[in-house]
């Protein structure tokens, strides 16, 4: 069955990793990038995942895992090396309610974590279902040449624009016309070949002469 795609809010709200290897850590590393507010339990935590914590002020529980510390967690990833422990997290997250990711593990996930191209607010995410983590890896890699950080700085223009437009133009189907004309390939090619002045200038002549036409 086909899955659900969404970019979630995470910014101080508890995610639990459960794992202290290497994998854990590159899972840590993403949540807290995402703002989460990130509790790690682990019997054994290596160097990188605990200098990891520390810095970023997460809390690291070094326990064998219980389900007490799933406590408030709007998310679990279980990233241990031992299955067993790892499918008891998911059991104990079915009997919350609480959305589970065991890695490597597509059986026992009720989400995956794409591969995602990121320049500034702009994120490209490729997902398998879990299928072929390895295929969203290399395609993520190809990406990464076509989508530049000029387009995450495009990006950024254009909700200055967007902020304009919703003050200044009142019917929504303007608005939605208007946007489509300041988002196409032609108005990036300007952005990228003369700059962020001359393209708001470009934006704000077709803004005045679409108000002008009504």
């Amino acid at each position: 069955m086909a899955k659900y795609p969404i970019f979630l809010e995470l910014s101080g709200r508890r995610v639990l990793v459960v794992g202290g290897g290497a994998v854990a850590t590159r899972k840590a590393r993403v949540l807290l990038d995402a703002g989460a507010r990130l509790v790690v339990v682990a019997d054994r935590a290596d160097d990188v995942l605990t200098n990891l914590c520390t810095q970023h002020g997460a809390e690291l529980i070094r326990a064998k895992y219980a389900k007490q510390y799933i406590g408030e967690a709007v998310l679990v990833v279980a990233a241990t090396d031992d299955d067993s422990i790892n499918r008891q997290v998911y059991a104990d997250c079915q009997t919350l309610s609480i959305l589970c990711n065991v890695v490597d593990d597509p059986a026992h996930c009720d989400f995956f974590v794409p591969a995602v191209v990121k320049r500034g607010d702009l994120q490209v995410a490729i997902g398998t279902e879990g299928n072929c983590p390895a295929y969203a890896g290399h395609l993520r890699k190809k990406l990464e040449k076509m989508i530049t950080e000029q387009h995450g700085q495009f990006l950024a223009e254009l909700e200055c624009i967007r902020q304009l437009i919703i003050k200044d133009v009142a019917e929504p189907a303007d608005r939605k016309a208007l946007l489509g004309k300041l988002v196409d390939d032609d108005s990036f090619e300007l952005f990228r070949t003369e700059g962020s002045e001359a393209w708001h200038a470009k934006a704000e002549e077709t803004i005045q002469a679409h108000l002008a036409a009504r």
